[in-house]
């Protein structure tokens, strides 16, 4: 009896966070390891990754990790996942393990099993065989993965576009070996639905030569540009441009330079000899050059604030200058966006905006998915990678292709489908799954405890209770001293300060005289009563920080 489960620990419903499993039997296979950004109410948050229990619990039938291609939706929790299943194996095309390892010599891990592998390969890894096929994407090397099951290939599509032009082969879309696998046999593809409510296809809108060349032609003066750094083929566009109106570029990321090195080393693209100036080498007064500032999610933001409120040590803009904006707020960096815009106004001469609505990010649009679901011809059809919505328009385009509803599968995240002598079960399993919130290099608690905590502490402020003591006759020797940040104004309130330290030595006091006086339990107590009479009085919900000090005082 044949058995393939498939589900998310991340990625459905949501903008990022992506890592999908496929258990053929017993072995598991994971696509991707990515984070997301956190929203602007989830304070001091780096970003969000999958929650690996499951794969923790499980972690000796893993047989293979896929990464598909280098940008951090799909990427950066990787580290994470190795500091908790060392050794966990790795699967990379050559590109996208460059970028890793160099990120992984920063933060230190050693416990590492990386496998390069080709992007249209035919390889076995156990018993299984496993075949991938190149895509087309915003970054080179990018990749699909087909498992083969007894029932037929469980096909991951990763991000793709349908786009005939393109000249670099690290760029290229395999359409012959994704039509070989439609031939072989395709059991279920998931396919991503990032745009699925986009008509037509995606290319040739992803390209921004022909809404920005006009401005390379007619600016005398500096231009500037900002794009993300993992965007290699709109860093290319613009690099082309330049070459061909003699313009000199300065790449203003450390990441992107190596990124370009990178691909040189690989054979995939060359910068034209004479045309980069090394960030050492710029001077302010060079007037011909097209200066790139590159980053990631916020950082190119706050990079780009930096220069446009004269912060920069390197760059100081001109009322001659030009400015375009290539790098479109991703979800949850809106804010930064606006106000670099803003800033950007009061010291360039000309800002220009790519239009979003113009320029399509390099996803599968609708007549894309059309193709990929035809050459495919899966049984079943998981549309993956997006918002609900995105979900369900990407379903919406399998139906109008005659697929009965009950070969599309719409899943959450930790639902499982399960496909038993290929057919597929009328309940699902279940996976548990949550959000990890991850603070810096530290990973806070699943229950987002901390994450409340800091919320309260924005918006209601705290209050400090203090009270000292004698630890052998449990006698209040000092105290109490009350002070509150964020909640009242002490000069204005002093009733209730003082109703406050009432509470708290008549709560000691009491416990004592009843002979079940307990530090902790009395300060659980004092903190319950206390944010009672606050909120009743002020109408606020401040933490309150009880602190009984017992010390031993010598007669």
């Amino acid at each position: 009896m044949s058995k393939v489960r498939i589900f998310a620990l991340g990625g459905l419903d949501e903008d990022g966070k992506n890592m999908y499993v496929v258990e053929n039997g017993d072995d598991i296979f994971v696509m991707e390891c990515g984070m997301k950004y956190p929203d602007a109410g989830q304070l001091g948050i780096e970003m969000i990754i999958p929650d690996f229990r499951y794969l923790s619990e499980n972690r000796d039938r893993i047989r293979a990790v896929f990464i598909s291609h280098g940008h951090d939706d799909v990427m950066a929790a990787l580290p994470n996942l190795i500091r908790e299943i060392p050794k966990v194996p790795v699967y990379m095309a050559p590109l996208t393990a460059l970028m890793f390892e160099r990120r992984a010599k920063k933060l230190g891990l050693t416990n590492m099993n990386i496998h390069r592998i080709m992007r249209n390969a035919k390889f076995k890894i156990g018993r299984t065989e496993i075949r991938t096929f190149g895509t087309t994407q915003s970054i080179a090397d990018g990749y699909g993965v087909a498992i083969k099951t007894e029932d037929g290939y469980v096909v991951y599509s990763s991000e793709f576009i349908v786009d005939y032009d393109t000249k670099e082969e690290a760029f290229k879309f395999d359409i012959s070996n994704v039509t070989d696998l439609g031939t072989a046999g395709v059991l279920a593809l998931m396919c991503e639905s990032v745009g699925a409510t986009r008509d037509g296809h995606s290319a040739p809108h992803h390209r921004i030569t022909g809404m920005i060349e006009q401005y390379f032609e007619d600016s005398p003066g500096r231009m500037f540009i900002t794009l993300f750094n993992q965007n290699i083929y709109r860093v290319i566009e613009v690099v082309e441009l330049a070459n061909k109106y003699n313009r000199k570029v300065m790449i203003y990321d450390t990441e992107l330079r190596n990124e370009l090195a990178d691909m040189a080393k690989l054979g995939y693209y060359h910068i034209p000899a004479g045309l980069e100036i090394a960030p050492s080498a710029f001077r302010n007064d060079i007037d011909n050059v097209i200066v790139i500032i590159a980053g990631t999610g916020s950082s190119i933001f706050r990079k780009v604030h930096r220069i446009a409120t004269k912060e920069d040590e390197n760059i100081e803009l001109r009322s001659t200058d030009t400015v375009i904006i290539a790098s479109p707020a991703v979800p949850g960096t809106e804010r930064e966006e606006a106000g670099m815009e803003d800033d950007l106004y009061k010291e360039a001469g000309r800002v220009l905006t790519v239009d979003a609505k113009r320029t399509f990010t390099m996803h599968a649009a609708i007549e894309d998915l059309k193709m990929m679901i035809y050459l495919m011809k899966p049984k079943f059809y998981i549309p993956v990678k997006g918002e609900y919505r995105h979900l369900i328009a990407n379903a919406n385009i399998a139906l109008d292709m005659g697929y009965n509803a009950d070969k599309i599968i719409v899943m959450d995240n930790g639902q499982a489908a399960v496909i038993t002598d290929g057919e597929l079960s009328r309940s699902f399993d279940s996976i548990p799954v949550d959000n990890v919130l991850v603070d810096g290099n530290d990973r806070l608690d699943e229950s987002g405890m901390i994450l409340k905590d800091r919320e309260l502490l924005s918006t209601d402020g705290a209050i400090i209770v203090g009270i000292v003591m004698n630890h052998a006759t449990k006698e209040i020797i000092g105290g109490p001293d009350v002070q509150s940040r964020g909640v009242i104004y002490l000069k204005d309130a002093d009733y209730i300060v003082r109703e406050i330290g009432n509470i708290m030595e008549t709560t000691i006091n009491d416990a004592v005289r009843d002979g079940r006086y307990d530090n902790m339990s009395c300060r659980a107590e004092a903190r319950e009563k206390i944010s009672r009479y606050v909120m009743r009085e002020t109408g606020k919900r401040p933490m309150i920080l009880p602190a009984i000090v017992e010390i031993n005082t010598v007669d």
